[in-house]
Protein backbone atom coordinates (compact mmCIF):
# COMPACT_ATOMS: atom_id res chain seq x y z
CA UNK A 1 0.00 0.00 0.00
CA UNK A 2 1.63 3.47 -1.03
CA UNK A 3 1.85 6.41 1.47
CA UNK A 4 -1.04 7.96 -0.43
CA UNK A 5 -3.32 4.62 -0.18
CA UNK A 6 -2.63 4.61 3.38
CA UNK A 7 -3.85 8.00 4.45
CA UNK A 8 -6.85 7.83 2.05
CA UNK A 9 -9.01 6.66 5.29
CA UNK A 10 -8.16 9.92 7.55
CA UNK A 11 -8.84 12.00 4.91
CA UNK A 12 -12.10 10.60 3.81
CA UNK A 13 -12.67 10.72 7.70
CA UNK A 14 -11.53 14.34 7.23
CA UNK A 15 -14.05 14.84 4.68
CA UNK A 16 -17.04 13.77 6.77
CA UNK A 17 -20.27 15.57 6.00
CA UNK A 18 -19.52 19.05 7.62
CA UNK A 19 -23.60 18.74 8.81
CA UNK A 20 -22.81 15.26 10.52
CA UNK A 21 -24.17 16.52 13.63
CA UNK A 22 -26.85 18.49 12.51
CA UNK A 23 -28.23 15.18 10.42
CA UNK A 24 -27.55 12.90 13.59
CA UNK A 25 -29.78 15.64 15.63
CA UNK A 26 -32.71 15.12 13.42
CA UNK A 27 -32.40 11.08 13.60
CA UNK A 28 -31.77 11.70 17.28
CA UNK A 29 -35.23 13.63 17.57
CA UNK A 30 -36.87 10.93 14.98
CA UNK A 31 -35.94 8.03 17.59
CA UNK A 32 -37.12 9.70 20.20
CA UNK A 33 -40.64 10.13 18.97
CA UNK A 34 -40.75 6.66 17.34
CA UNK A 35 -39.77 5.24 20.86
CA UNK A 36 -41.98 7.56 22.47
CA UNK A 37 -44.90 6.60 20.87
CA UNK A 38 -44.09 3.14 21.07
CA UNK A 39 -43.96 3.48 24.78
CA UNK A 40 -46.98 5.62 25.57
CA UNK A 41 -48.99 2.84 25.85
CA UNK A 42 -47.20 1.69 28.98
CA UNK A 43 -46.46 4.87 30.53
CA UNK A 44 -50.47 5.35 30.35
CA UNK A 45 -50.66 1.53 31.28
CA UNK A 46 -52.84 3.13 34.62
CA UNK A 47 -55.32 5.21 33.12
CA UNK A 48 -55.85 3.11 29.83
CA UNK A 49 -56.16 -0.19 32.70
CA UNK A 50 -58.59 1.24 34.11
CA UNK A 51 -60.61 3.18 31.09
CA UNK A 52 -61.25 0.40 28.76
CA UNK A 53 -61.25 -2.38 31.62
CA UNK A 54 -58.08 -4.18 30.43
CA UNK A 55 -56.22 -6.64 32.23
CA UNK A 56 -52.42 -7.06 32.66
CA UNK A 57 -52.39 -10.10 29.51
CA UNK A 58 -54.15 -7.63 27.19
CA UNK A 59 -51.81 -4.92 28.04
CA UNK A 60 -48.68 -7.31 27.63
CA UNK A 61 -50.21 -8.41 24.09
CA UNK A 62 -50.88 -5.14 22.65
CA UNK A 63 -47.46 -3.64 23.92
CA UNK A 64 -45.63 -6.39 23.27
CA UNK A 65 -46.53 -9.71 20.97
CA UNK A 66 -49.31 -7.85 18.96
CA UNK A 67 -47.23 -4.77 18.26
CA UNK A 68 -43.80 -6.68 17.32
CA UNK A 69 -45.34 -9.42 15.13
CA UNK A 70 -45.72 -6.41 12.64
CA UNK A 71 -43.58 -4.24 13.77
CA UNK A 72 -40.47 -7.26 13.01
CA UNK A 73 -41.87 -9.05 9.80
CA UNK A 74 -42.49 -5.73 7.94
CA UNK A 75 -38.97 -4.13 8.61
CA UNK A 76 -37.86 -6.86 6.40
CA UNK A 77 -39.01 -5.89 2.94
CA UNK A 78 -38.80 -1.88 4.28
CA UNK A 79 -35.04 -2.57 5.02
CA UNK A 80 -34.76 -4.17 1.71
CA UNK A 81 -36.57 -1.28 -0.41
CA UNK A 82 -34.90 1.24 1.48
CA UNK A 83 -31.42 -0.61 0.94
CA UNK A 84 -32.35 0.31 -3.00
CA UNK A 85 -34.45 3.87 -2.68
CA UNK A 86 -34.32 6.80 -0.89
CA UNK A 87 -33.61 6.04 2.76
CA UNK A 88 -34.58 9.32 3.89
CA UNK A 89 -37.66 9.49 2.19
CA UNK A 90 -38.96 6.09 3.17
CA UNK A 91 -37.98 7.21 7.21
CA UNK A 92 -39.88 10.17 6.13
CA UNK A 93 -43.40 8.35 5.31
CA UNK A 94 -42.44 6.09 7.95
CA UNK A 95 -42.47 8.94 10.78
CA UNK A 96 -45.84 9.96 9.61
CA UNK A 97 -47.42 6.95 9.15
CA UNK A 98 -46.55 5.99 12.64
CA UNK A 99 -47.26 9.72 14.00
CA UNK A 100 -50.86 9.53 12.62
CA UNK A 101 -51.53 6.06 13.90
CA UNK A 102 -50.51 7.14 17.29
CA UNK A 103 -52.51 9.79 17.23
CA UNK A 104 -55.42 7.65 16.20
CA UNK A 105 -55.08 5.34 19.48
CA UNK A 106 -56.54 8.47 21.16
CA UNK A 107 -59.76 7.98 19.50
CA UNK A 108 -59.67 4.27 20.74
CA UNK A 109 -63.10 3.86 22.18
CA UNK A 110 -62.48 -0.35 22.57
CA UNK A 111 -59.50 -2.57 22.83
CA UNK A 112 -59.75 -3.84 19.55
CA UNK A 113 -59.72 -0.30 18.00
CA UNK A 114 -56.75 -0.17 20.46
CA UNK A 115 -55.17 -2.73 18.66
CA UNK A 116 -55.60 -2.12 15.65
CA UNK A 117 -54.26 1.57 16.27
CA UNK A 118 -50.92 -0.42 17.91
CA UNK A 119 -50.48 -2.18 15.18
CA UNK A 120 -50.66 1.27 12.65
CA UNK A 121 -48.21 2.10 14.45
CA UNK A 122 -45.78 -1.26 14.39
CA UNK A 123 -46.15 -0.69 10.65
CA UNK A 124 -45.02 2.96 10.50
CA UNK A 125 -42.24 2.50 12.95
CA UNK A 126 -40.48 -0.46 11.11
CA UNK A 127 -39.59 1.79 8.80
CA UNK A 128 -38.22 4.60 11.39
CA UNK A 129 -34.79 2.64 12.49
CA UNK A 130 -32.63 0.37 9.75
CA UNK A 131 -32.80 3.20 7.30
CA UNK A 132 -31.31 5.49 10.52
CA UNK A 133 -28.41 3.04 11.19
CA UNK A 134 -27.49 3.29 7.25
CA UNK A 135 -27.56 6.93 7.06
CA UNK A 136 -25.68 7.36 10.10
CA UNK A 137 -22.89 4.94 8.62
CA UNK A 138 -22.98 6.89 6.02
CA UNK A 139 -22.42 9.74 7.38
CA UNK A 140 -19.97 8.99 10.24
CA UNK A 141 -17.01 7.18 9.24
CA UNK A 142 -15.30 3.90 10.54
CA UNK A 143 -13.83 5.03 14.45
CA UNK A 144 -16.39 7.64 14.93
CA UNK A 145 -19.77 5.49 14.17
CA UNK A 146 -19.71 3.69 17.65
CA UNK A 147 -20.40 6.95 19.64
CA UNK A 148 -22.61 8.65 16.32
CA UNK A 149 -24.61 5.31 17.02
CA UNK A 150 -24.47 5.73 20.80
CA UNK A 151 -25.61 9.07 20.40
CA UNK A 152 -28.61 7.93 18.36
CA UNK A 153 -29.84 4.95 20.42
CA UNK A 154 -30.25 7.49 23.33
CA UNK A 155 -33.37 7.77 21.14
CA UNK A 156 -34.96 4.96 23.46
CA UNK A 157 -34.12 6.66 26.64
CA UNK A 158 -34.75 9.85 25.61
CA UNK A 159 -37.77 8.96 23.90
CA UNK A 160 -39.71 6.94 27.22
CA UNK A 161 -38.18 9.97 29.56
CA UNK A 162 -40.14 12.54 27.67
CA UNK A 163 -43.03 9.87 27.22
CA UNK A 164 -43.05 9.90 30.87
CA UNK A 165 -42.53 13.81 31.69
CA UNK A 166 -45.05 14.80 29.13
CA UNK A 167 -47.31 11.61 28.61
CA UNK A 168 -48.12 11.63 31.99
CA UNK A 169 -48.25 15.48 32.49
CA UNK A 170 -50.66 15.63 29.74
CA UNK A 171 -52.94 12.85 31.15
CA UNK A 172 -52.70 13.83 34.98
CA UNK A 173 -53.71 17.16 33.74
CA UNK A 174 -56.39 16.45 30.80
CA UNK A 175 -56.79 12.44 29.88
CA UNK A 176 -54.45 9.49 28.41
CA UNK A 177 -56.24 10.42 25.25
CA UNK A 178 -55.63 14.02 24.95
CA UNK A 179 -51.64 12.99 25.08
CA UNK A 180 -51.97 10.67 22.15
CA UNK A 181 -52.76 12.93 19.62
CA UNK A 182 -50.76 15.86 20.57
CA UNK A 183 -47.89 13.64 20.59
CA UNK A 184 -49.32 12.33 17.50
CA UNK A 185 -49.72 15.59 15.70
CA UNK A 186 -45.82 16.50 16.73
CA UNK A 187 -44.25 13.13 15.23
CA UNK A 188 -46.37 14.32 11.90
CA UNK A 189 -44.59 17.76 11.80
CA UNK A 190 -41.51 16.34 12.22
CA UNK A 191 -41.85 13.44 9.19
CA UNK A 192 -42.47 16.58 6.94
CA UNK A 193 -38.78 18.10 8.41
CA UNK A 194 -37.15 15.48 7.88
CA UNK A 195 -37.61 15.28 4.05
CA UNK A 196 -36.98 18.94 3.65
CA UNK A 197 -33.45 19.04 6.24
CA UNK A 198 -32.01 15.80 5.49
CA UNK A 199 -29.82 14.88 2.73
CA UNK A 200 -29.63 11.13 1.21
CA UNK A 201 -25.63 10.61 1.58
CA UNK A 202 -23.59 8.04 -0.68
CA UNK A 203 -23.77 4.56 0.41
CA UNK A 204 -20.05 3.73 1.40
CA UNK A 205 -18.53 6.63 0.96
CA UNK A 206 -16.59 6.98 4.19
CA UNK A 207 -15.69 3.21 4.40
CA UNK A 208 -12.21 2.08 5.14
CA UNK A 209 -12.35 0.68 1.29
CA UNK A 210 -14.81 3.35 -0.45
CA UNK A 211 -17.77 1.60 -2.38
CA UNK A 212 -16.26 3.49 -5.81
CA UNK A 213 -12.72 2.20 -5.67
CA UNK A 214 -14.65 -1.49 -4.82
CA UNK A 215 -15.08 -3.76 -8.36
CA UNK A 216 -19.01 -3.44 -8.95
CA UNK A 217 -20.38 -6.33 -7.64
CA UNK A 218 -23.73 -7.69 -8.24
CA UNK A 219 -26.10 -6.18 -5.57
CA UNK A 220 -26.97 -8.80 -2.65
CA UNK A 221 -30.65 -9.89 -3.28
CA UNK A 222 -33.49 -10.07 -0.60
CA UNK A 223 -33.19 -13.31 0.10
CA UNK A 224 -29.04 -13.41 0.01
CA UNK A 225 -28.62 -11.12 2.12
CA UNK A 226 -31.51 -12.73 4.79
CA UNK A 227 -29.20 -16.05 3.96
CA UNK A 228 -25.84 -14.06 5.18
CA UNK A 229 -27.39 -12.95 7.87
CA UNK A 230 -28.33 -16.19 9.56
CA UNK A 231 -25.52 -18.37 8.50
CA UNK A 232 -23.25 -15.96 10.19
CA UNK A 233 -22.52 -17.22 13.59
CA UNK A 234 -21.23 -14.10 15.22
CA UNK A 235 -24.17 -11.78 13.99
CA UNK A 236 -26.70 -14.79 14.49
CA UNK A 237 -25.11 -14.84 17.96
CA UNK A 238 -25.33 -11.14 18.82
CA UNK A 239 -28.71 -10.91 17.31
CA UNK A 240 -29.67 -13.63 19.79
CA UNK A 241 -28.07 -12.24 22.75
CA UNK A 242 -29.85 -9.23 22.65
CA UNK A 243 -33.08 -10.41 21.93
CA UNK A 244 -32.52 -12.28 25.35
CA UNK A 245 -31.37 -8.87 26.79
CA UNK A 246 -34.16 -7.20 25.27
CA UNK A 247 -37.21 -9.65 26.94
CA UNK A 248 -35.44 -8.48 30.05
CA UNK A 249 -35.85 -4.67 29.59
CA UNK A 250 -39.00 -4.83 27.12
CA UNK A 251 -40.71 -6.63 30.27
CA UNK A 252 -39.64 -3.73 32.83
CA UNK A 253 -40.23 -1.01 30.02
CA UNK A 254 -43.88 -2.26 29.58
CA UNK A 255 -44.87 -2.66 33.07
CA UNK A 256 -42.66 -0.37 35.18
CA UNK A 257 -44.79 2.61 35.95
CA UNK A 258 -47.84 0.42 36.39
CA UNK A 259 -46.12 -1.22 38.63
CA UNK A 260 -44.56 1.38 40.48
CA UNK A 261 -48.04 3.15 40.88
CA UNK A 262 -50.31 -0.65 41.57
CA UNK A 263 -47.59 -1.75 43.89
CA UNK A 264 -45.23 0.57 45.06
CA UNK A 265 -47.71 3.55 45.69
CA UNK A 266 -47.05 6.23 43.16
CA UNK A 267 -48.92 8.54 41.14
CA UNK A 268 -49.08 9.98 38.18
CA UNK A 269 -47.55 12.98 38.93
CA UNK A 270 -44.68 11.81 40.79
CA UNK A 271 -43.89 9.31 37.57
CA UNK A 272 -43.83 12.24 35.41
CA UNK A 273 -41.61 13.96 38.48
CA UNK A 274 -39.12 10.98 39.45
CA UNK A 275 -39.38 7.98 36.93
CA UNK A 276 -38.51 9.99 33.60
CA UNK A 277 -35.35 11.18 34.94
CA UNK A 278 -34.34 7.74 36.02
CA UNK A 279 -35.01 6.67 32.52
CA UNK A 280 -33.05 9.30 31.08
CA UNK A 281 -30.25 9.13 33.26
CA UNK A 282 -30.45 5.58 33.71
CA UNK A 283 -30.71 3.89 30.13
CA UNK A 284 -29.50 7.03 28.35
CA UNK A 285 -26.27 7.14 30.11
CA UNK A 286 -25.60 3.17 29.82
CA UNK A 287 -26.57 3.47 25.88
CA UNK A 288 -24.20 6.26 25.10
CA UNK A 289 -20.98 4.93 27.79
CA UNK A 290 -21.08 1.55 25.76
CA UNK A 291 -21.02 2.94 22.19
CA UNK A 292 -17.80 5.38 23.49
CA UNK A 293 -16.73 2.19 25.36
CA UNK A 294 -17.13 -0.09 21.79
CA UNK A 295 -15.05 2.26 19.68
CA UNK A 296 -11.90 2.52 22.32
CA UNK A 297 -12.15 -1.66 22.69
CA UNK A 298 -13.17 -3.19 19.91
CA UNK A 299 -10.04 -1.72 18.13
CA UNK A 300 -7.94 -3.77 20.51
CA UNK A 301 -10.16 -6.91 20.50
CA UNK A 302 -13.15 -8.02 18.69
CA UNK A 303 -14.42 -9.82 21.72
CA UNK A 304 -15.29 -6.83 23.55
CA UNK A 305 -18.66 -6.73 21.25
CA UNK A 306 -19.46 -9.94 23.63
CA UNK A 307 -17.63 -8.63 26.43
CA UNK A 308 -18.90 -5.25 27.28
CA UNK A 309 -22.12 -5.97 27.53
CA UNK A 310 -22.12 -9.28 29.39
CA UNK A 311 -20.28 -7.16 31.80
CA UNK A 312 -23.24 -5.02 31.85
CA UNK A 313 -25.98 -7.91 33.13
CA UNK A 314 -23.63 -9.34 35.75
CA UNK A 315 -23.75 -5.71 37.51
CA UNK A 316 -27.29 -5.15 36.35
CA UNK A 317 -28.42 -8.21 38.10
CA UNK A 318 -28.29 -7.33 42.01
CA UNK A 319 -29.63 -3.56 41.48
CA UNK A 320 -32.39 -5.43 39.60
CA UNK A 321 -33.31 -7.75 42.17
CA UNK A 322 -33.62 -4.92 44.65
CA UNK A 323 -35.71 -2.82 42.74
CA UNK A 324 -38.16 -5.76 42.49
CA UNK A 325 -37.88 -6.37 46.14
CA UNK A 326 -37.58 -2.34 47.38
CA UNK A 327 -41.04 -2.34 50.04
CA UNK A 328 -41.05 1.54 48.87
CA UNK A 329 -41.38 3.54 45.74
CA UNK A 330 -38.95 6.18 46.86
CA UNK A 331 -35.86 2.91 47.25
CA UNK A 332 -37.41 0.93 44.35
CA UNK A 333 -37.10 3.74 41.85
CA UNK A 334 -33.32 4.46 42.98
CA UNK A 335 -32.34 0.90 42.65
CA UNK A 336 -34.01 1.18 39.00
CA UNK A 337 -31.16 3.64 37.83
CA UNK A 338 -28.77 0.02 37.89
CA UNK A 339 -30.57 -2.00 35.51
CA UNK A 340 -32.07 1.02 33.61
CA UNK A 341 -27.69 1.85 33.29
CA UNK A 342 -26.18 -1.50 32.64
CA UNK A 343 -29.04 -3.58 31.02
CA UNK A 344 -28.71 -1.37 28.00
CA UNK A 345 -25.00 -1.86 27.44
CA UNK A 346 -25.83 -4.42 24.88
CA UNK A 347 -27.65 -2.41 22.18
CA UNK A 348 -25.28 0.21 20.37
CA UNK A 349 -22.36 -2.19 20.72
CA UNK A 350 -24.50 -5.19 18.84
CA UNK A 351 -26.06 -2.32 16.13
CA UNK A 352 -22.16 -0.94 15.66
CA UNK A 353 -21.01 -4.36 15.16
CA UNK A 354 -24.05 -5.52 12.53
CA UNK A 355 -22.93 -2.14 10.64
CA UNK A 356 -19.05 -2.75 10.49
CA UNK A 357 -19.57 -6.58 9.30
CA UNK A 358 -21.59 -5.93 6.22
CA UNK A 359 -21.47 -4.08 2.91
CA UNK A 360 -22.79 -0.66 2.46
CA UNK A 361 -25.79 -2.31 0.67
CA UNK A 362 -26.53 -4.17 2.88
CA UNK A 363 -26.77 -1.99 5.89
CA UNK A 364 -30.18 -1.15 6.14
CA UNK A 365 -31.48 -4.46 5.66
CA UNK A 366 -29.29 -6.05 8.22
CA UNK A 367 -30.06 -3.57 10.87
CA UNK A 368 -33.44 -4.47 10.64
CA UNK A 369 -32.77 -8.14 10.50
CA UNK A 370 -30.87 -7.65 13.57
CA UNK A 371 -34.05 -5.98 15.19
CA UNK A 372 -36.31 -8.16 13.44
CA UNK A 373 -34.68 -11.31 16.21
CA UNK A 374 -34.29 -8.86 18.90
CA UNK A 375 -37.42 -7.50 19.13
CA UNK A 376 -39.59 -10.28 17.98
CA UNK A 377 -38.16 -12.22 21.16
CA UNK A 378 -37.83 -9.42 23.29
CA UNK A 379 -40.67 -7.10 22.38
CA UNK A 380 -42.61 -9.35 21.52
CA UNK A 381 -42.13 -12.04 24.40
CA UNK A 382 -41.00 -10.20 26.95
CA UNK A 383 -44.24 -7.73 27.90
CA UNK A 384 -46.43 -10.60 26.93
CA UNK A 385 -44.89 -13.42 29.50
CA UNK A 386 -45.08 -10.28 32.31
CA UNK A 387 -48.56 -9.72 31.46
CA UNK A 388 -49.36 -13.39 31.48
CA UNK A 389 -47.20 -14.27 34.44
CA UNK A 390 -48.68 -11.45 36.70
CA UNK A 391 -52.36 -12.34 35.70
CA UNK A 392 -51.49 -16.13 36.91
CA UNK A 393 -49.99 -15.39 40.09
CA UNK A 394 -52.70 -12.94 40.72
CA UNK A 395 -55.30 -14.94 42.46
CA UNK A 396 -52.34 -16.20 44.87
CA UNK A 397 -50.43 -12.60 44.98
CA UNK A 398 -53.39 -10.19 44.35
CA UNK A 399 -51.70 -7.56 45.88
CA UNK A 400 -47.96 -8.46 44.31
CA UNK A 401 -48.81 -10.37 41.29
CA UNK A 402 -46.52 -7.92 39.18
CA UNK A 403 -43.44 -8.47 41.95
CA UNK A 404 -43.58 -12.25 41.70
CA UNK A 405 -43.71 -11.36 37.22
CA UNK A 406 -40.42 -9.40 37.30
CA UNK A 407 -38.90 -12.16 39.72
CA UNK A 408 -39.34 -14.64 36.72
CA UNK A 409 -37.15 -12.73 34.58
CA UNK A 410 -34.38 -13.44 36.44
CA UNK A 411 -33.44 -16.76 34.69
CA UNK A 412 -32.79 -14.44 30.88
CA UNK A 413 -30.08 -13.12 32.78
CA UNK A 414 -28.40 -16.00 33.06
CA UNK A 415 -29.73 -16.98 29.21
CA UNK A 416 -28.08 -13.65 27.17
CA UNK A 417 -25.10 -13.88 29.93
CA UNK A 418 -24.10 -17.43 28.34
CA UNK A 419 -25.38 -16.30 24.55
CA UNK A 420 -22.39 -13.44 24.95
CA UNK A 421 -20.10 -15.53 26.53
CA UNK A 422 -20.68 -17.56 23.72
CA UNK A 423 -20.60 -15.04 21.19
CA UNK A 424 -17.09 -14.08 22.55
CA UNK A 425 -15.73 -17.39 22.15
CA UNK A 426 -16.85 -17.40 18.44
CA UNK A 427 -15.25 -13.76 18.07
CA UNK A 428 -12.09 -15.25 19.59
CA UNK A 429 -11.70 -17.39 17.39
Amino acid sequence: MSHKDAAAPSARAAGADPRAAFVLGILCFVYILNFLDRQLLSILAKPIQDSLHLSDSQLGRIGGLYFAVFYCFISIPVGWLADRTNRVGVLSIACALWSAATAACGFAASYPQLVAARLAVGIGEAGGVPPSYAIISDTFPPGRRGTALGIYNLGPALGAALGVAFGASIAAAYDWRTAFIVLGAVGVVTALAVIVLVREPRRGGLDSVPSSSQPQAKRAGLFATIGAFFTNPALLLIALAGGATQFITYGMLNFNTLFLMREKGMTLQEVALWYAPVVAFGMGGGIAISGRLIDAFAKRSRQAYALVPAAGLVIALPFFIGFVWAPTWPLATALLIGPMFFNFFFLSVAVVMVQEVVRPDQRVLAGALLLLVMNLIGLGLGPTWVGAASDFFRPSYPKHSLQIAFYTLLPFYGLALLLFLRLARVLRR
